[in-house]
């Protein structure tokens, strides 16, 4: 399925207060189970300029979640190899008594030659305190880069690899049987090459697409200098200036532009529960300068 929207729809649809003076901003003035279509446009248009935004009091189940992803655009599986047990094939459920961290810094699915456009996700048990998520500004900062630093990164391309994290639990729990994405039975996860730097399809903006979680390596340069330029890229994205965190509460409601961020989910909550529900919208193959 295809949704198409008006590039710039009427923002006075929606209230929004951005979180900083770059990016992230907090969303008002709409329900999404009821929302009409020029508000879902103007939720549209917000998350390509904001590139995440924080609904409160948004109190939907499942079904809700995913008819909201599929008025937004086309949904993915929940995820390519995981496997979140007696939930609709579209959602990713991320249980902290299963394993379900996302305490390393990444963007969604980058290991897939489509990684998704975009990600919605809320909390279905939160623990007493902790387990705020943190979203890094990919294209504030490439932008902030140095002009020597933009040049050689616009030249790279890097490998990235979901082996590292999905490969033995494809393997052994999922017996080699992963999830359909992009219409096709995953039995491996293929090591695939996406530029160091993705222009972004919507808005033309450069952004840097490499992450910790992910990433394994630069194409065509020595193993230390892949590793020194990696690690120097992701120092500068994760920068206190390049981050919003948000504090999770029942009811929220996060979307993010997986085209223009990367995010990382504090692990400070010891023993106590946190589940959270996602679901993606399908993406493009990601295009360098």
């Amino acid at each position: 399925m295809s949704v198409s929207f008006d590039v710039a729809p009427v923002q006075s649809q929606l209230e929004l207060t951005p979180l900083g003076p770059h990016f992230g901003a907090e969303v008002a003035g709409i329900d999404v189970e009821t929302a009409s279509q020029e508000q879902l446009a103007a939720l549209r248009s917000a998350l390509v300029q904001h590139k995440v935004l924080f609904l409160r009091d948004q109190f939907i189940d499942d079904a809700a979640h995913i008819e909201l992803g599929r008025r937004l655009g086309e949904l993915t599986a929940g995820h390519p190899v995981h496997d979140s047990g007696d939930v609709p094939a579209e959602v990713y459920a991320l249980d902290s008594q299963d394993n379900g961290f996302a305490d390393v810094w990444h963007t969604d699915v980058t290991f897939m030659p489509r990684p998704p456009l975009g990600s919605i996700l809320r909390p279905l048990v939160l623990p007493p305190n902790g387990g705020d998520t943190n979203w890094a500004d990919s294209q504030l900062a490439y932008e902030s880069l140095s002009t020597p630093m933009q040049r050689l990164v616009d030249q790279l391309t890097a490998v990235h690899d979901g082996n590292r994290e999905f490969g033995y639990y494809l393997k052994q729990r999922r017996q080699g049987q992963g999830n359909l994405w992009d219409g096709e039975r995953v039995t491996a996860l293929v090591p695939v090459e996406h530029p160091v730097v993705r222009v972004h399809p919507e808005t033309g903006r450069k952004g840097l697409f490499v992450n910790p979680g992910f990433t394994s390596h630069i194409v065509g340069v020595s193993e230390a200098e892949s590793r020194g330029i990696l690690d120097a890229l992701y120092a500068h994205l994760t920068k206190p200036e390049h981050v919003v965190r948000h504090r999770w509460r029942l009811g929220d409601l996060v979307l993010w532009d997986n085209r223009s961020t990367a995010h990382y989910a504090n692990r400070d909550y010891g023993s106590q529960r946190r589940i959270m529900h996602r679901i993606t919208l399908r993406g493009d193959i990601p295009v360098g300068p």
